[in-house]
């Protein structure tokens, strides 16, 4: 697989010039479709040979939901981001795209910024899935004997190399560690450290996130704070619960994919949590308490 190759699919040259330039000036191996049937085409002889798809909603032949449909229903493609481009911004349009699965948007006109914040964050999600799911399978099925288990984290680093060991308790760890991951650094980003939705957008457009972290970490208000996960493995499923310390949040807007937040850098992690990673997920009070569970 060649490192970090975006497929650009759109039937309009100047456009697809465009994005291909700025794409290779950032350094992005970039592979071209100039209509729906060529892209898929290239997708189905190379179903993992991409590290994302940037697709037009628009095209005469195949449009870009019917590409998406196909690219989510196969097991092999279904972590790969795939960023709809469109002028279509009503919420009725958003919401059928993010039904469908494409979780990163870019409205047109956009600007090369623009273009290329999306596409480093889709990319850098699934560079971060995929090494979580290659640490799962290097864990092994020691946790599939787990009866109870009871868990400390105070980091991104103990947060994720936990995720990884912990998910080995499901029967398909390579499900679980995505959405346990994301619930279990949200628990320290937003939970123990405070940072809120504005903040990390901020810190993620200027690369500062992990500092202001390690920072944050160092602090005395913060030194005695940890978060906890709970695993527990019954006759019929396996829960997971994360407590943080935090005064807790409203999450009912965050259990679905949202248009408001679908040209967002970030806020996907609970709704991908929820769709992809486990069968139910609650939060329980004030929100600093999740509950998420895979059947056997």
């Amino acid at each position: 697989m060649v490192e970090n190759c975006i497929l650009v699919v759109d039937d309009e040259p100047i456009s697809r010039e465009m994005l291909v330039d700025n794409l290779r000036e950032e350094g992005y191996n970039v592979v071209e479709a100039d209509s729906g049937e060529r892209a898929w085409q290239l997708i189905d002889a190379a179903p993992e040979g991409f590290d994302a798809i940037l697709l037009d909603r628009m095209m005469p032949d195949m449009d870009g939901i019917e590409i998406l449909r196909r690219v989510k229903l196969r097991p092999d493609m279904m972590y790969i981001p795939v960023i709809m481009q469109t002028g279509m911004t009503g919420d009725a349009d958003v919401l059928a795209g993010l039904q469908a699965g494409a979780y990163y948007y870019l409205t047109k006109p956009f600007s090369a910024d623009t273009l290329l914040a999306i596409v480093a964050a889709a990319t850098r999600d699934y560079r971060g899935h995929r090494q979580l799911a290659e640490e799962v399978r290097q864990q092994g099925k020691t946790f599939s004997c787990l009866v109870e288990a009871r868990f400390r984290f105070r980091t991104p680093e103990e947060a994720r190399n936990l995720a990884t060991l912990a998910a080995n308790a499901a029967p398909d760890p390579g499900r679980v560690v995505l959405g346990l991951s994301e619930l279990m650094l949200n628990a320290i980003e937003h939970g123990n450290l405070g940072i809120g939705y504005r903040q990390k957008t901020a810190l993620i457009e200027s690369g500062l996130l992990y500092p202001q972290i390690d920072y944050l970490l160092t602090q005395p208000q913060y030194a005695g704070k940890a978060a906890e996960l709970h695993i527990e493995r019954g006759e019929r499923e396996v829960s997971y619960v994360i407590r943080d310390q935090g005064a807790g949040f409203d999450w009912r807007g965050y259990l679905e994919m949202s248009p408001e937040r679908a040209f967002d850098t970030h806020g996907r992690g609970i709704a991908m949590s929820r769709m992809i990673s486990f069968d139910t997920l609650d939060y329980l009070g004030s929100g600093n308490e999740v509950r998420a569970a895979v059947r056997l």
